[in-house]
């Protein structure tokens, strides 16, 4: 695959929210206006990328009955780092996403890219796989803030433009539900074209 095509494969093809259906966990909870989608997919990403090329580097040499547990440990190390410099640049943002950003340890998009690729691939090629399944992650969770706040409340990144209240199932879990059903149908007929 060529190098371009390993960035826009998370895109598209594997989206890690619309089409492979993964991490769910931060797309229903965190994605309630756009800028936290965008955050929290900016997040990820920054452990996706850190944990793909120290995974691709340390791979060969760890035994396959332990594995999983070092990849889990590495995440974990670059989730801490993530904390530590939020905590300390970007408080306001740590404040709104803090309960989150741990969880990103679990995420199965970042294990399941560490399993699937970057223990199978070189660093180059996994750095690359990192940034395109991030930006795919950060894509969807920011699209999918975008139409919850602007049905939710009417504003689209903190500035208002609707008067009055919007919809307030949109901003609740149901809302969350129904926005991520219809992109995803949205998404995957559009993507067939």
């Amino acid at each position: 695959m060529s190098k371009f095509g390993l960035i826009t494969k998370g895109l598209l093809k594997e989206n890690p929210t619309f089409v492979l259906v993964l991490g769910m966990c931060p797309t229903l909870a965190t994605t309630t206006s756009a800028m936290n989608g965008l955050e929290m997919g900016l997040a990820t990403m920054f452990v996706l990328i850190l944990s793909n090329i120290v995974i691709s580097l340390i791979a060969p040499v760890v035994p396959d009955k332990v594995h999983i547990p070092v990849y889990i440990v590495v995440i974990a190390t670059f989730v801490t780092v993530l904390q530590l410099l939020m905590q300390a640049f970007v408080p306001q943002v740590y404040e709104t996403l803090g309960l989150f950003i741990p969880l990103i340890v679990v995420n199965c998009i970042v294990l399941g890219r560490a399993e699937a690729f970057a223990c199978k691939n070189s660093v180059g090629d996994s750095a690359l796989d990192g940034i395109g399944i991030g930006l795919g992650f950060t894509l969807s969770l920011t699209v999918i803030g975008i139409v919850r706040e602007i049905l939710g409340s009417g504003s689209l990144f903190g500035w208002k433009f609707i008067s009055g209240d919007g919809i307030l199932a949109f901003v609740m879990a149901p809302g969350a539900f129904l926005v991520l059903g219809y992109l995803m149908v949205l998404f995957n007929k559009l993507a067939k074209r």
